[in-house]
């Protein structure tokens, strides 16, 4: 699928990140089996552009690193839905690589050194209140900020890890121009893992010819998401034939 150029892509603001279930892929967490590699094209599917044609380098970070600058001071950065998933993968010790044809293939590498990813900060209660606020008949008239209670870290919040570099997330990485059956092969050769144990996540239709080795290929229509990620692993365990799941209750319950 080819994507009409633009000089100013499409950039996602650093969001605030949750470790919630809806920030997930549910198939990530469902007991079903799981390919043994997932590989990502990056323009259009981890990120809205082209880092050919729209990147000028050199590169440097901005905001924390979760967006980064060019030469001419446009912004670049990773669909909203993606770091989180990059988080679930590595939590599940699930490995991940990367398949580009992109002529910049220095540029890239470049891009995802700079880009971080924040970590994901749990879900928890409420903070807690001073336990002692001021009594109100001996507070002052006038207001103050030292009469009104204190908000508490909640005793069971972790201390959270620094962000990492979003290369660090990929185990292997094939990353230059051509046929990209020549990077699965490529990345068939680093990982030991078999074509059918590959899922391939790509935003263009040509890239399908990576099925005639067995690798098990799902079409981004516009950029990665949870929702992507639980439909190219539901497609891949169909063809292995794994039976179970949300989406096959679905179907059964409307027969």
């Amino acid at each position: 699928m080819v994507k009409p150029p633009t000089t100013t892509p499409q950039i996602a603001p650093p969001p605030a990140i949750l470790a919630t279930p809806s920030a997930i892929p549910s198939t990530f967490t469902d007991g079903l089996p799981l390919p043994k590699l997932l590989v990502f094209d990056l323009d259009y599917t981890l990120w809205p552009f082209w880092v050919d044609t729209h990147v000028t380098p050199p590169v440097k970070a901005k905001d924390n690193n979760t967006r980064a600058v060019d030469r001419l001071n446009e912004s670049f950065a990773f669909y909203p839905a993606v770091p989180p998933i990059l988080h679930a993968a590595h939590g599940l010790s699930l490995p991940l690589a990367l398949a580009s044809r992109t002529s910049a293939p220095d540029l890239a590498v470049s891009l995802l050194k700079t880009l971080h990813v924040p970590v994901p900060a749990p879900a928890l209660p409420p903070p807690t209140l001073n336990s002692n606020p001021p009594n109100p008949l001996h507070a002052p008239r006038t207001p103050s900020t030292s009469s009104l209670p204190k908000l508490r870290r909640h005793p069971s919040a972790p201390a959270l890890a620094p962000p990492r570099r979003a290369w660090d997330f990929f185990a292997h990485s094939a990353i230059f121009p051509g046929d990209k059956r020549t990077h699965m092969a490529k990345l068939q050769r680093a990982s030991g893992v078999a074509y059918a144990e590959m899922l391939f996540f790509d935003d263009e239709g040509r890239n399908r010819n990576v099925e005639s080795l067995g690798v098990c290929f799902w079409l981004v229509r516009d950029g990665v998401t949870r929702e992507e990620v639980d439909s190219g692993v539901r497609e891949w365990r169909r063809r292995r034939g794994v039976k179970g799941g949300m989406a096959e209750e679905e179907e059964e319950e409307e027969v």
